[in-house]
């Protein structure tokens, strides 16, 4: 029958559906650490210490080796005496356990966790929150529960704690971009009992909270976690359980400004595949501020139709919703353009430039969005409109380089130029039905500029009819 063990949670074996007590108590602290080191040896002074810290008895190697002989044959019935069986191997003066995803939790929880990181990272985000979820199913309570009682022994304990909270974490987050946030409460009300001082855990837990439509319960939690790290250390909420307090104190509407879809967009493909790989630094976890790209090129040159094409082609992965602002005209209000769209009633809009741009600061904080700012004259103009959300993408379109945007803000800066000949003629044969032309002269008469391109394709197809 197939053994399965468990120490994501009180130490368990089960022999098919049959549970095997584990033995008394010193016994179990010794399986206990042996599955938490899963496939590296623990040698016998770490034991000793891990078992007893400074007040080991004399006999504390014969005591372990006594252990190690009843969970192998606890493990494996009908194992010979000090034959050393499949999963209890001798290393050196230690012992190491050995078994599969198939055998211990912690082997198939990590399995299932690289799993998701795969996924995740080539932007398959259903898969990947499939995985993380099912890893999560894994944890039963605290790892090892109850049976730390040494200092060394806690720490191990708490590592494997710390990678559910990773994993949580990294669930949460991709389930709130999926709209679908409801799949993670367990986990994170698990992972924040098992760790209430986790200010990201916690702050994960209020998000997901207010994203899922518990208000009540998110400002409920902030305000237990608040206490208490206030008395227990001393101190005040972090920036992201802050950040997460915001989220649901302030009204948010998911606004989807883009205009629309280029309907006859094309010959961009170079600079489509850049500007996706560009996006992909939103999955660098150690970004501290937005993602921003800046698109220059001449009048005509087709910049704004390409970020406007790239911005549709990747809307769904920003869940907060989509900005637009055309920046060609008066741009005294843009920001408060921004907080009205946003949901802020104009009652609440604060009454100077600076307040305004902090309460936009404030509505963005923590939020997924996509910005596109199209036509933007300068640097200046662009700094104030940046949210503060590193999970945010901000798409400038400018005639020339933002040069003072990618040296203070970090922006990557993309040059558009006039398209090539075969992009040219595609772009003309898609806008003019019916056999294809010879339109080299055209395109030639046109610079192939998109702007010039799709104008002339206008006159041919809609003449203006000859004054009688």
């Amino acid at each position: 029958m197939a053994l399965h063990l468990q120490v994501l949670g009180p130490i368990r074996i089960r022999r098919g559906n049959d549970e095997v007590d584990p033995g008394p108590r010193q016994q179990r602290v010794v399986l206990a650490l042996l599955l938490a080191r899963a496939g590296r040896p623990i040698g016998m002074t770490e034991l000793i210490e891990l078992l007893w810290g400074p007040d080991a008895p004399a006999s504390a190697v014969n005591v372990i080796h006594k252990y190690v002989g009843s969970l192998r044959r606890l493990l494996e019935p009908g194992l010979t005496p000090r034959a050393p069986g499949a999963y209890l191997a001798r290393h050196g003066n230690g012992y190491r356990f050995a078994a599969g995803a198939e055998t211990l939790d912690l082997t198939r929880f990590r399995e299932l966790v690289t799993e998701a990181r795969a996924h995740a990272s080539r932007d398959e985000f259903d898969a990947a929150l499939d995985c993380y979820t099912g890893a999560l199913r894994l944890a039963q309570g605290p790892a090892g529960e109850g049976l730390a009682e040494t200092a060394a022994a806690r720490s191990i304990f708490a590592s494997l704690d710390g990678e559910l909270s990773d994993a949580v974490v990294a669930a949460a987050r991709i389930a709130d971009r999926l709209g679908q946030p409801a799949r993670l409460l367990g986990p994170l009300r698990q992972a924040a009992e098992r760790d209430p001082l986790n200010e990201v855990v916690q702050a994960a837990l209020v998000t997901t909270l207010a994203t899922a439509g518990h208000q009540a319960e998110a400002l409920a939690v902030y305000r237990s976690v608040g206490a208490r790290l206030a008395d227990e250390l001393g101190i005040d909420p972090g920036r992201e359980l802050q950040e997460a307090q915001q989220r649901v104190l302030t009204p948010f509407t998911r606004p989807a400004q883009l205009p629309p879809d280029p309907p006859y967009f094309g010959g961009r493909e170079p600079e489509l595949a850049a500007l996706d790989r560009l996006a992909g630094g939103l999955r660098d976890d150690g970004r501290r501020g937005p993602l921003v790209v800046a698109i220059d090129g001449p009048s005509g040159s087709g910049k704004s139709a390409l970020a406007v094409a790239f911005a549709h082609r990747i809307a769904a992965e920003f869940p907060d919703g989509q900005l637009y602002l055309d920046l060609r005209g008066d741009q005294r209000d843009t920001v408060l353009s921004l907080l009205f769209a946003l949901g802020l009633p104009a009652s609440e809009v604060p009454g100077t430039a600076d307040a305004q741009v902090g309460a936009y600061r404030s509505l963005t904080a923590g939020r997924r969005l996509l910005i596109l700012l199209d036509n933007v004259r300068n640097a200046a103009a662009v700094r104030s409109l940046l949210p503060s959300s590193p999970a945010s993408l901000v798409l400038v379109t400018s005639r020339s380089p933002l040069l003072e945007l990618a040296a203070h803000d970090g922006a990557h800066l993309m040059r558009v130029g006039v398209l090539d000949r075969r992009a040219a003629r595609e772009m003309l044969e898609r806008r003019l039905p019916g056999p294809a032309g010879r339109w080299d002269d055209v395109i030639e008469a046109c610079g192939r500029q998109p702007l010039a391109l799709a104008r002339a394709a206008a006159r041919l197809r809609f003449p203006s009819p000859v004054d009688d």
